[in-house]
């Protein structure tokens, strides 16, 4: 039985049917539920010059928040006690899985939900997944 369910949401489809399937196992549950939105403030090419790097973070920061709006909204529509939390990657070695993996363990989850997109073949080699990433951190508790 699982009391503390995380989802990781990133617009996609995948992360939608994710966090659908999240939120139908916390009602189920009866288990409170965390969503979080990763923010990688590190790698946007800070040294450009054309770049308006405060623009930019704020506008990361902008979406994520709305981002995790609109996924709040859904579950607070099925009845799920939820919060949200925006994760920032703010240094160079971290990866988006880690980020998830260590909220996951400060929180502390008892299942972390990652959607992911079923690339095969060469793109899968190429492109990876944040799924498929977490699933060599610990906790071993994504699914």
């Amino acid at each position: 039985m699982f009391k503390r369910i995380l989802v990781a949401v990133d617009a996609s489809e995948t992360s939608e049917l994710a966090l659908q399937a999240a939120v139908e196992l916390a009602s189920e549950q009866h288990a409170q539920l965390r969503i979080v939105h990763v923010i990688d403030t590190v790698n946007i090419n800070m040294g450009a010059e054309f770049l308006d790097q405060n623009g930019m973070l704020q506008g990361l920061a902008k979406s994520g928040d709305s981002i995790l709006d609109k996924a709040e909204s859904i579950a607070t529509a099925a009845g799920v006690p939820v919060e949200t939390k925006l994760l920032k990657i703010e240094t160079m070695n971290q990866r988006v899985a880690e980020a998830i993996a260590d909220d996951a363990g400060a929180w502390p989850a008892d299942l972390v939900v990652i959607g992911t997109h079923g690339r095969r073949g060469l793109k899968r080699l190429f492109l990876g997944s944040v799924a498929e990433v977490s699933h060599a951190l610990p906790p071993s508790r994504f699914y």
